[in-house]
């Protein structure tokens, strides 16, 4: 079993405890419209020619373990909103990644900054939990997800003002986002399989479907460490948007590493 799977399991687990813990009649109390906050913060960026960055705010993770020491989750917020990130991206996942739901409640009391709820969605009452805890928007992994669970996932999403990101790995999934309206497409260079990087992986998909992407929002994910790199991917294609977190993270200086990215 690959560890995509491992994770998927033991997260029907928790969200069944949760509904338990949590019955979704408590949580609908205390959601609100997001306005599709996530993806105009994106087009503003594009729109006044600057690069956007989704900065990942990650404690750790299955290929890397720990990835910062004295890892503080507001300070991280802090320091990326300071450099100008477009929008942040949590990682709430607990057992893999050492992350928590409370992150993105924390950040959200003290920062105004649209927030990607970043963990494995598997059922609506994610996505509800997720709006009540702050997010605006969620991540929908196509390779882990069949087209009914999509569907309910994305449904939840609009019905909350909040956006989705599909996020694709190769060019059978972008076929099978295409098929939906209204989401963000996040092409993540990382192979699932053997957690190799390659920028080539946006390039190449993005390419083989040009034509169609033309007015989509299209997200970079992984394997981002310099201006080079992002300038790899802008000079081949109309991407502008990119989700950067462990070069961020790992840093001696997130805002020094930032400039470097931007400059």
């Amino acid at each position: 079993m690959n560890i995509l799977k491992k994770i998927i399991n033991d997260k029907y687990e928790e969200v069944r405890l949760d509904k338990i813990n949590t019955p979704l009649t408590e949580i609908k109390k205390k959601v609100s419209n997001k306005n599709n906050a996530f993806s105009k913060s994106l087009n503003e960026f594009k729109k006044n020619n600057k690069i956007a960055i989704i900065a990942e705010i990650k404690k750790a993770s299955p290929s890397k373990g720990v990835l910062k020491d004295n890892f503080n989750h507001l300070k991280i917020a802090e320091e990326y909103i300071t450099s100008n990130a477009a929008c942040l991206s949590v990682l709430t996942e607990k057992k893999y990644f050492l992350g928590d739901k409370k992150f993105v409640t924390d950040i959200k009391k003290k920062f105004n900054i649209p927030i990607l709820n970043k963990d494995f969605f598997i059922d609506p009452y994610q996505v509800i939990e997720a709006n009540k805890n702050g997010a605006d928007c969620i991540l929908v992994i196509i390779n882990s997800s069949d087209s009914t669970l999509i569907n309910e996932l994305i449904a939840s999403a609009d019905e909350l003002g909040m956006d989705s990101i599909l996020e694709i790995h190769n060019e059978k999934e972008m076929e099978i986002a295409l098929n939906y309206k209204n989401v963000l497409l996040g092409i993540n260079n990382r192979n699932l399989e053997n957690f190799n990087v390659t920028l080539d992986t946006t390039i190449k998909i993005y390419k083989e479907f040009e034509s169609v992407l033309k007015n989509k929002i299209i997200i970079s994910e992984s394997g981002f460490h310099s201006n080079e790199d992002i300038k790899k991917i802008k000079n081949e294609t109309d991407i502008n948007n990119f989700l950067i977190g462990e070069s961020l993270i790992k840093s001696d200086s997130i805002s020094e590493c930032f400039k470097n990215l931007v400059k």
